[in-house]
């Protein structure tokens, strides 16, 4: 018997294949720069944000992180985090149980440490799971990065910077009553040497 990422009884393959329900299965690409969520509850405005694991699926994340190297719970909410260019962080609450799911089935071990957080070493148990659904836990890896590409591509926020920069730069310098009109001119000609440069690009 295998176990969903919420603790429920499943089949081997059930657990990892749902029939393409959630995130993975359908709607990769849709709403550009939304976030996505962890449970099955909408957003509380009648809105429903993306799902990005099915049933199963973290599970198999976090074991392919694991096997990578040994990792604590917090390394793999930021790796997941990088991964997706920040357009996704899975929540404690879904991490910590799923770890302690994987522990329990013996397919990863808690190392020794000096510190307070556990770090998880893939088990042969572990690795003969990822093994066997090595394909699926790629395709996930190489999803989680398609978001983060995505992700970079649709993100505005350094061009916002930029023109918030340029902005204040003209209001404190050209807002000046002893403004010089040669340098009026001159700041003039290098704002639209910058435009044509851009659209060049």
């Amino acid at each position: 018997m295998r176990y969903d990422m919420h603790g429920r009884g499943c089949g081997k393959r059930q657990a990892m294949h749902r029939g393409g329900r959630g995130f993975f299965g359908h709607g990769f690409g849709s709403g550009r720069g939304g976030r996505f969520r962890d449970d099955d509850e909408g957003r509380g405005d009648g809105r429903r944000r993306r799902r990005m694991f099915d049933s199963g699926e973290l599970r198999l994340v976090l074991l392919r992180l694991i096997a990578d190297e040994p990792r604590h719970g917090y390394e793999l909410i930021r790796r997941i985090e990088e991964l997706t260019g920040g357009a996704y962080a899975p929540s404690p609450g879904v991490v910590y149980p799923t770890l302690t799911l994987l522990d329990e089935m013996g397919q990863i071990a808690a190392q020794e440490s000096d510190g307070s957080r556990k770090r998880f070493a893939i088990t042969p148990e572990g690795q003969a799971e990822l093994d066997a659904n090595r394909d699926a836990a790629d395709e996930l890896i190489a999803r989680l990065a398609g978001v983060g590409a995505e992700r970079q591509r649709t993100d505005s926020s350094s061009v916002r910077r930029a023109m918030g920069n340029l902005r204040a730069v003209l209001v404190n310098r050209l807002g000046r009553r002893d403004l010089d009109e040669a340098v009026l001119h001159e700041a003039v000609a290098l704002i639209d040497e910058a435009a044509q440069k851009i659209e060049r690009l």
